[in-house]
């Protein structure tokens, strides 16, 4: 199969583990509201709307052979070939290139064909990049609405963080931000809902970003999870204050993607690409724990986060853990120094974790809190669901009393992001 049509709902396209649900407890669960997907961006998204001078320097589409990728200290290193057709799609932005790969374009394959291999779009689904394609997936999913990160630059933006010429990069940041209000979500009726980007090398200038798009209806930004894996100032610093302020008056829920701070753990250089994907979830605790620590939420009562991807079954012993640190080891280790309160008072206020696949966090939901949870699909992402993720939101959670699957299923995600769609 070189690519899947959908001729019905359950067109055997994704192998889904767990058993079959009966169409009692599929009827539980209503129309998804999904937090967590993603977009294979259109050739044209700068090409077009960057002034000319740029347009041969800023990120642009070539069709060049298949070159090698190869993962350096939790980072891929690729080129284009020299031989072979030209028939893989690699963006270009100053002196970074890199292909588009099969693993972030996977809807429609099965897990065996889906290898670390640069593809082109005549062999992605066109719901990977084109809104109203995307529509009618999310229509066979059995979602009604979507929010979705980006790919080529990043899960915050950090392609632009590495650009050289600063100015050229903050039009990149607007022309995405543009792209995703106007074309992504424009003619949607709001079932995309727009992520926007900041420049993440001025806080000033992401503050101003922030309340650009807060005026058009945005609610969402994305954020690195550990701007200091970036080379940039920790949230400890109090350098980003401006930024959660902005978020804070503005509504803007920070969306933190698992694996936005560029840097993954990894165990050793001869560890198999398995080990770093079953413990990337790490840096979402280590993101988490550094917010109920720093302060953050306490100066900012109002600021919401999102951990996009992170799962929750982890979350209630680092909850157990972070409050008896906090009064532990309050002689010596500064844990009241910002944060009065118990650690998880901050938590159940202001913080929400996307999930998928995740039985145990369910199995423990009353500690995770059935308030600070809200379901995605990954599409169209290898680990996605698509599309049997109803079913598999009726297998994870369709047990639950009604109320509780209709928060997690929807509820949840229309009051942290102020969304028009009625509640069920």
């Amino acid at each position: 199969m070189s690519l899947a049509e959908v001729d019905r709902p359950n067109a055997g396209l994704v192998s889904w583990p767990g058993p079959d649900v009966d169409d009692a407890t599929l009827a539980k669960v209503p129309a998804l509201i999904d937090l967590d997907a993603h977009l294979v961006e259109p050739a044209h998204v700068w090409s077009s709307r960057l002034p000319a001078k740029y347009r041969d320097v800023g990120p642009r589409i070539e069709m060049a052979p298949a070159g090698d990728i190869k993962l350096i200290e939790g980072v891929y290193k690729e080129m284009p070939g020299t031989e072979g057709p030209s028939d893989v799609a690699w963006w270009r932005y100053e002196d970074q290139v890199a292909s588009i790969k099969r693993p972030v374009a996977a809807a429609g394959y099965h897990a065996d064909e889906i290898q670390m291999i640069g593809v082109n779009y005549d062999l992605m689904r066109p719901g990977c990049w084109q809104p109203e394609a995307r529509l009618l997936d999310m229509d066979v999913n059995g979602v009604e609405a979507q929010l979705v990160f980006p790919n080529y630059p990043r899960f915050c933006g950090q392609i632009f963080l590495w650009g050289k010429d600063k100015e050229l990069a903050l039009l990149c940041v607007q022309a995405y931000n543009d792209f995703m209000v106007e074309e992504w979500s424009g003619g949607s009726g709001g079932r995309l809902i727009p992520l926007c980007l900041i420049p993440l090398w001025d806080v000033e200038l992401a503050v101003a970003e922030v309340r650009r798009n807060a005026a058009r209806g945005v609610r969402a930004v994305a954020f690195s999870e550990i701007p200091a894996y970036l080379g940039l100032p920790s949230i400890h610093t109090g350098y980003w204050d401006p930024f959660f302020a902005a978020c804070a008056d503005t509504g803007t829920v920070v969306c933190m993607h698992i694996g936005s701070g560029t840097k993954v753990p990894v165990t050793s250089t001869d560890a198999p690409e398995a080990v770093g994907a079953t413990i990337i979830f790490g840096n979402s605790v280590a993101s988490l724990t550094d917010y109920l620590f720093s302060g953050v939420l306490h100066r900012f009562p109002n600021l919401k986060l999102m951990y996009a991807e992170a799962q929750i079954g982890w979350l209630p012993y680092l909850l157990e853990r972070i409050d008896d640190v906090w009064e532990t080891h309050r002689g010596w280790s500064h844990s009241q120094d910002n944060t009065p309160e118990p650690p998880s008072t901050y938590y159940r206020r202001q913080v929400t974790s996307c999930f998928f696949k995740d039985s145990v966090g369910i199995e423990l939901l009353d500690k995770v809190g059935v308030n600070n949870v809200v379901f995605e699909s990954d599409y169209p992402h290898q680990d996605s669901t698509w599309p049997y993720t109803r079913e598999i939101a009726a297998a994870h959670f369709g047990h639950l009393p009604q109320d509780q699957v209709n928060a997690i299923a929807r509820n949840n995600a229309i009051d942290l992001l102020g969304l028009s769609f009625p509640k069920a």
